[in-house]
C-alpha cells in the first residue's frame, strides 16, 4: 500500500477518486507541528534554533498516520506546492519518525490542480523535499514569532494587555493610520470647469464639450480658481462664433486583463462580489480542493496562493478549443496570449489562478455550487477565458471647437467589436458624436460653469490595501488575507462603510511603534526582509544570518525602550459613580474596546459597557426616547431608539432630526444628499439649505 498524505480531508477525498486500490490517501488536518503557544520556542543563544512541538489537537492525526506509515511500502507527501506546503511535508517527516526511512521510500509530489491528469502526472514525476523552501518558511515563522512574542509584552506594559504587534500587520496598520491623518489634515481646494452644450445645426444633434485650451495652452486642473474667473470666461464667450477646428478619429483597442493571481483575485472579488479577502481565500480553497459534481469530487480551479501569471500549454490549448466552439473563430486568437509576471518574488513554475478545465462552464455546474462558490468560480472562469480572446475594438473621436481664444473638446467612443468583453464584461459608456468636419459651425445652446472641490484621499478598502501591500513588496500571496483579518480582530482597524478606519488604540499603538521601533513599521525595511526570504527560498543565502541581523539590534533597542518609554495613561474620568461602592466610574480600554469600570478596582470589580452615543434627536416613532448610535455584532454602525426593546425604531442611515416634507417620516443623510428614510418616498434634498427650506415650508 502507498500512503499519500495531504493537508485536508476534502483534498484527500478528491484525490482518492483518481487513484487505484494500491493507494490510501489521508489528511494531516493542517499543520502537525508548530512553535509552542506558551513560550517563545526559539533558542536565540543557539543560532535561533526552533523548538517545535506537536499540539494536542494534532496528536490523534499524527498517531493514526504513524500506524499507516509503518505499514506503507511508500509514503508520498502531496501537500501544497508553496513554501507552507513544503514546510508541512518537512514537519510530517519529523513527526512521523520518517528520517531513517530509505530515500526511495519517501516521495514528494506537487501539482497545480486536483484533476486526474494532474495527479497521475505528479506521481510519475516525484521529487525530493526542497529544503530551501522549508528554510524560507521557517525563517518567516521565526521572524514573526520574535516580533510578536517580544514586542507584544512591551505594548501590554505601556498600554494594556491583549495588544499585539506583527512584522507585516504593523506596517498595514501604519498605512491605514497615515491615510487617516492625511484625511484629517486635508484642506479642500476650489476649482471650476466649464462645459458647453452644443448643437449641429443641420441635424439638431446635441453634444457636450469641455473647456480644454486658452491661447494655445492646455488648461490645468486649477486654471479656473473661482466663480469670478468662470463667469468672466462665460461673458467673453457669449455671442461668439463656434467653429470646428479639428476632428480626430482613430481605432482604439482594449486588451484583456491578465489571469488572476492571489492579490488580484482578492481585489476583484471585493470590488465585484463584495467578498472580504478572508472569504475569497476560503471559497477559493473549496473550489481548489474539490466540489462534488454528481459523479464524484473534482478540483475546479488551480492552486489559489500564487503570484505567477504563467499558464500551462494544456490550458491554453483547451481555452482556444472552447472559445472556437462556444463563440466562433472570430473570437479565437491565432496564437496563445502569454503574460509576463512582474512580481519580484514570483515563481514561474507556479501557475496563475484559472479553471482546471475551461470546458466546465459555470452555468453547467451551478446546481452543485452554493451561491458564493458559483460567483467566485464564474469570476475566475470568465477572467481566464477572456485572456485568450482578441482585444475589444472602439472607434474613438475627438472634436476641437474654437471660440475666440478658447478651444473646447468633445470626446466620443463607440464599440466596434466586443472581443474579450463577450466573456468578461467591463462597464464603459458609449458616447456618440455628430458627423462634423473642420470649419463647420455649431450652435451654442448653453454654457455650464461647474464648481468643484478637491477631495481627500479615500480610506483603504481591503482591495486597495492589498494592492498597496503588493506594490510595496509587503507580504506574499499567503499573508494578505490573514494580515487584514488580524488587524481587525485586534481592533486596531474597523470597517466603516466598507472601508478600513483606524481605531483610537490603533492610532496610539502605531504612533508608539513609529517613534520607538521605526524599522518594524518601515515599508522599505519590511520589503527588504521579504526579498531576503525570497533569496533564502532561491538558495542564495542562509536563513540564520538573516534572523541574526534583524534580531540583535531589535533586542538591544527593545531593552532600552522598556526603561525609557513611559506607560500611556489610558483612563478617562466620568461624572458617573459606581452603584456598588460609590467611587467614581472611569473609562478604560480593553482588548474589546472602551468600557466603563469602577476606579476602586481591584477591590470593586464593577464594569459595564459604555452607553451609546446620543444624537440629541427625539425618536420619530415613540417620541419618548432619543436616537443613539449603536453597532451590530460585526461592528456595523446603525441608529436606533434609546428605549429599545420597548421601541424598535432603527435605520442604517444617520437621521438629520427633521421630517420629510412629503411623507413626514425621518430625513436621513445619504451619499447623494439628504433623503427620506422611507423606501417608497423619493424625496431628496441636495443640500442642507434645501432641506431646511422644505422642512419650514411643510
Amino acid at each position: 500500500m502507498n500512503l499519500v498524505i495531504v493537508e485536508s480531508p476534502t483534498k484527500a477525498k478528491t484525490i482518492t477518486r483518481f487513484l487505484g486500490r494500491g493507494f490510501k490517501v489521508e489528511s494531516s488536518f493542517g499543520h502537525i507541528r508548530d512553535l509552542p503557544k506558551s513560550t517563545l520556542g526559539i533558542d536565540v543563544e543557539k543560532n535561533f534554533e526552533p523548538k517545535y512541538i506537536i499540539p494536542t489537537r494534532s496528536r490523534k492525526a499524527v498517531n493514526a498516520l504513524k500506524k499507516l506509515a509503518g505499514k506503507a511500502e511508500k509514503i508520498i507527501l502531496a501537500t501544497d506546492e508553496d513554501r507552507e506546503g513544503e514546510a508541512i511535508a518537512w514537519h510530517l517527516i519529523s513527526a512521523l519518525d520518517l528520517e531513517d526511512k530509505p530515500e526511495d521510500k519517501i516521495e514528494r509530489i506537487v501539482f497545480h490542480e486536483i484533476t486526474e491528469k494532474a495527479i497521475k502526472e505528479a506521481l510519475k514525476n516525484p521529487r525530493g523535499l526542497d529544503l530551501k523552501l522549508v528554510d524560507a518558511q521557517q525563517a518567516r515563522r521565526i521572524l514573526d514569532r520574535l516580533v510578536g512574542y517580544k514586542l507584544s509584552p512591551f505594548l501590554w506594559k505601556k498600554f494594556y494587555r491583549g495588544l499585539s504587534a506583527g512584522r507585516v500587520q504593523s506596517v498595514a496598520v501604519r498605512l491605514i493610520a497615515e491615510r487617516e491623518r492625511e484625511i484629517e489634515n486635508f484642506k479642500p481646494e476650489e476649482y471650476w470647469t466649464v462645459f458647453a452644450d452644443l448643437e449641429k445645426p443641420s441635424s439638431k444633434e446635441t453634444f457636450t464639450a469641455s473647456l480644454f485650451k486658452k491661447n494655445g495652452e492646455t488648461l490645468t486642473k486649477f486654471a479656473i480658481k473661482n466663480q469670478e474667473e468662470a463667469d468672466r470666461i462665460i461673458k467673453e464667450l457669449n455671442k461668439k462664433e463656434w467653429i470646428v477646428e479639428n476632428v480626430d478619429k482613430k481605432a482604439v483597442s482594449r486588451n484583456p486583463l491578465p489571469p488572476f493571481t492571489t492579490s488580484t483575485l482578492q481585489q476583484d472579488a471585493f470590488r465585484r462580489l463584495g467578498f472580504s479577502a478572508k472569504q475569497t481565500m476560503m471559497i477559493a480553497q473549496q473550489l481548489y480542493e474539490g466540489i462534488e459534481l454528481g459523479e464524484g469530487s473534482i478540483g475546479l480551479i488551480t492552486y489559489m496562493r500564487t503570484d505567477s501569471l504563467n499558464l500551462s500549454e494544456d490550458s491554453l490549448k483547451s481555452a482556444a478549443e472552447f472559445i472556437r466552439s462556444e463563440f466562433g473563430d472570430q473570437y479565437a486568437l491565432p496564437s496563445p496570449r502569454r503574460f509576463k509576471t512582474k512580481s519580484k518574488g514570483a515563481q514561474e513554475a507556479h501557475e496563475a489562478i484559472r479553471p482546471a478545465n475551461p470546458s466546465i462552464k459555470p452555468e453547467d455546474i451551478k446546481n452543485f455550487l452554493d451561491r458564493r462558490q458559483f460567483r467566485l468560480y464564474d469570476l475566475i472562469w470568465k477572467r481566464f477565458i477572456a485572456t485568450q480572446m482578441p482585444p475589444a475594438l472602439f472607434d474613438a473621436t475627438s472634436i476641437d471647437i474654437k471660440v475666440w481664444d478658447f478651444i473646447f473638446r468633445a470626446t466620443g467612443q463607440i464599440q466596434r467589436f466586443d472581443g474579450f468583453l463577450k466573456a468578461y464584461p467591463i462597464k464603459f459608456s458609449e458616447v456618440s458624436l455628430p458627423e462634423l468636419s473642420p470649419k463647420d459651425k455649431v450652435n451654442l445652446l448653453k454654457l455650464n460653469p461647474l464648481q468643484h472641490f478637491t477631495e481627500p484621499p479615500a480610506r483603504y478598502t481591503e482591495a486597495s490595501l492589498i494592492k498597496t501591500l503588493e506594490k510595496n513588496g509587503i507580504g506574499r500571496p499567503s499573508t494578505y488575507a490573514p494580515t487584514i483579518s488580524t488587524i481587525q480582530e485586534r481592533r486596531y482597524v474597523e470597517r466603516f462603510e466598507k472601508r478600513l478606519k483606524p481605531t483610537e488604540i490603533g492610532l496610539l499603538v502605531n504612533d508608539m511603534l513609529v517613534e520607538h521601533f521605526p524599522e518594524i513599521v518601515d515599508i522599505q525595511f519590511t520589503a527588504k526582509m521579504e526579498e531576503e526570504l525570497d533569496e533564502i527560498a532561491a538558495g542564495n543565502i542562509e536563513w540564520q544570518p538573516v534572523i541574526k541581523d534583524f534580531y540583535e539590534p531589535f533586542a538591544k533597542n527593545l531593552a532600552i525602550k522598556y526603561e525609557s518609554v513611559e506607560k500611556k495613561e489610558m483612563t478617562e474620568t466620568t461624572d458617573k459613580v459606581c452603584e456598588k461602592c460609590g467611587k467614581p466610574m472611569i473609562i478604560k480600554h480593553g482588548r474589546f474596546g472602551r468600557f466603563m469600570a469602577c476606579s476602586g478596582f481591584p477591590e470593586c470589580k464593577t464594569a459595564k459597557p459604555l452607553p451609546p452615543i446620543s444624537l440629541n434627536i427625539k425618536c420619530p416613532k415613540c417620541h419618548e426616547g432619543e436616537i443613539v448610535e449603536r453597532n451590530t455584532r460585526r461592528g456595523k454602525p446603525f441608529y436606533g431608539c434609546s428605549l429599545y426593546p420597548k421601541c424598535d425604531f432603527a435605520t442604517w442611515l444617520k437621521p438629520t432630526g427633521d421630517m420629510c416634507p412629503e411623507c413626514s417620516l425621518p430625513l436621513v443623510y445619504a451619499k447623494n444628499g439628504i433623503k427620506c428614510s422611507s423606501k417608497t418616498c423619493d424625496f431628496i434634498a441636495k443640500d442642507i439649505s434645501q432641506k431646511n427650506e422644505t422642512t419650514q415650508n411643510a
